[in-house]
């Protein structure tokens, strides 16, 4: 019989992997690489997501690596927008080829359509509004912004700087993913990327797999894996990979801070392991690292927000005694980190 992974273990095992249990002292693209990239429509809020999970992360890193074009913000799990390392992106765009077709449908011709768009970005890099600008003339019965959305979800794109990059704003604006990085994409098995989910996310079972990836058919991928069986309580049965860490469950998960659209939330079709009500993860527009959730013995349990020079903090429940220290520790660092090392004030509300 399959040993049995309570929520707890389950929780104590995705938090190890995830460097939500000890900080790694690992720099920000090996960490990029091991989880796999980190959710990215709100450009910035990676860099809170590094912050909260290395030992020493300043932004300045990041922004580098985004400006030497050794990461890339790209359309890929969930169709959504992911930042992963520039050896990642070229390895796995073309997997995401089938759920990136289906995005969108035009009533025109998208291979002229992508053949033209992609005669323009190889100008320069393009925002959506420019694109469809340029592409109207060609399909004057069309929708400008539908011809733009078309065009971009048939092309490899990533988007540019200085998008992404600390302290600096700009528009999304794309390029061929190729062209920016001087190498041509790569065809690899799909096993790759499950053996990378489950180092990150594990354990987990086949839908947790397919609802992180966008992906279908992926049963036959872990059944040909050496991959090691367990069951969860409701009876699923969860693979993971033979030696990676799984702590018992009363290992002590200290209070964390995590940004927008982190990956913990998102990527299971079973979120119990660190969601322990029926609240909908936020999920706010804007720019990113000033909103996020908040972890109390490794659960979400709350949620904060930067606004002029003051961290509010709302937790779910009357957070228990033995937190509270580490919770108002945890969110002096993050001020100080989001404000650039200046005091800042922290405000805790009633629980609701």
């Amino acid at each position: 019989m399959r040993e049995v992974l309570s929520r707890r273990e389950l929780n104590r095992a995705t938090l190890a992997r995830q460097h939500l249990l000890e900080r790694s002292p690992a720099g920000a693209l090996a960490l990029i690489e091991h989880l796999a990239g980190l959710q990215a429509q709100a450009p910035l809020a990676p860099y809170v997501g590094l912050w909260t999970r290395l030992r020493d992360f300043a932004p300045d890193s990041l922004s580098t690596l985004t400006e030497q074009r050794k990461v890339v913000r790209i359309h890929l799990m969930r169709t959504t927008v992911h930042l992963v390392s520039a050896r990642d992106a070229l390895d796995w765009r073309l997997l995401f080829d089938p759920p990136l077709d289906k995005v969108f449908r035009g009533d025109f011709d998208r291979a002229a359509l992508a053949r033209r768009a992609a005669t323009l970005m190889e100008e320069r890099p393009r925002t959506r509004a420019e694109l469809g600008r340029l592409l109207a003339p060609d399909w004057p019965d069309a929708d400008p912004a539908s011809l733009a959305y078309a065009a971009t979800n048939s092309l490899a794109l990533c988007q540019v700087p200085p998008r992404g990059v600390w302290g600096r704003t700009g528009p999304a604006a794309w390029a061929q993913v190729e062209t920016w990085l001087g190498a041509p994409l790569r065809s690899v098995p799909v096993d790759g990327l499950v053996v990378r989910y489950l180092g990150a996310f594990g354990p987990a079972s086949v839908l947790d797999l397919q609802t992180w990836s966008g992906l279908t058919r992926l049963r036959e991928v872990v059944e040909r894996l050496p991959l090691r069986t367990f069951r969860a309580e409701s009876g699923t049965t969860l693979y993971d990979l033979p030696d990676a860490p799984r702590p018992g469950g009363d290992v002590p998960a200290p209070v964390r801070f995590l940004p927008e659209y982190d990956n913990l939330l998102l990527s299971h079709r079973d979120r119990t392991r660190v969601i322990p009500h029926t609240r909908p993860v936020p999920l706010p527009p804007g720019n990113g690292a000033t909103t996020g959730t908040i972890l109390i013995d490794g659960r979400w349990q709350g949620i904060w927000r930067f606004d002029r020079r003051v961290l509010r903090i709302k937790p779910f429940t009357p957070v228990p005694y033995a937190e509270r220290e580490s919770l108002r520790t945890e969110a002096e660092r993050l001020s100080t980190f989001l404000s650039a090392g200046t005091p800042c004030d922290i405000v805790v509300e009633e629980p609701g």
